[in-house]
């Protein structure tokens, strides 16, 4: 099992190359669910956060409603792979919004991006803008030269 410090930086470096994350949420009746979305990720030494722009009226939000966890996997065509199994937040406070929104319009891209892009989100105050903050429980770090040619080192870590 991996220190959080050493996984940490590790975790981010990957996700933010990949950028785009597929997550999984289970509906009210049991079912997995997935879909694409576009975490951002924040390590300052002691605690690692994900954020994640997206509407607090979409099917993900009634998911979460019912069940607040998340599995967010990235992949890329090297086969490099990291996962965070997370417990997941919305933030309503305005001013948790606003940092939110700023988050991602001031991060650099890839991972960064301007939020009035998505139809209807024109401010953080905007009903379809809501900021959902990602905990992780679990993290893995899987390098493709692993896989491949087992070289690397798989990274792991739980509270």
């Amino acid at each position: 099992m991996t220190d959080l410090t050493a996984i940490a930086p590790a975790f981010i470096e990957m996700a933010h190359r990949i950028v785009w994350a597929t997550v999984a949420t289970v509906d009210s009746t049991g079912q997995p669910r997935t879909r694409i979305l576009h975490p951002i990720w924040e390590w300052d030494g002691s605690e690692l956060v994900g954020w994640v722009a997206t509407s607090p009226n979409s099917p993900k939000a009634a998911d979460l409603a019912g069940n607040p966890r998340v599995s967010v996997t990235y992949w890329d065509p090297q086969q490099d792979t990291c996962t965070a199994d997370c417990t997941t937040s919305w933030l309503t406070e305005p001013d948790d919004r606003t940092a939110a929104w700023n988050r991602f319009l001031r991060a650099p891209e890839p991972v960064g991006y301007d939020p009035r892009i998505i139809p209807g989100w024109h401010s953080p105050e905007a009903p379809e803008f809501g900021a959902l903050r990602l905990v992780p429980d679990r993290l893995r770090v899987f390098p493709g030269t692993l896989l491949l040619r087992g070289e690397g080192d798989l990274l792991t870590w739980r509270r």
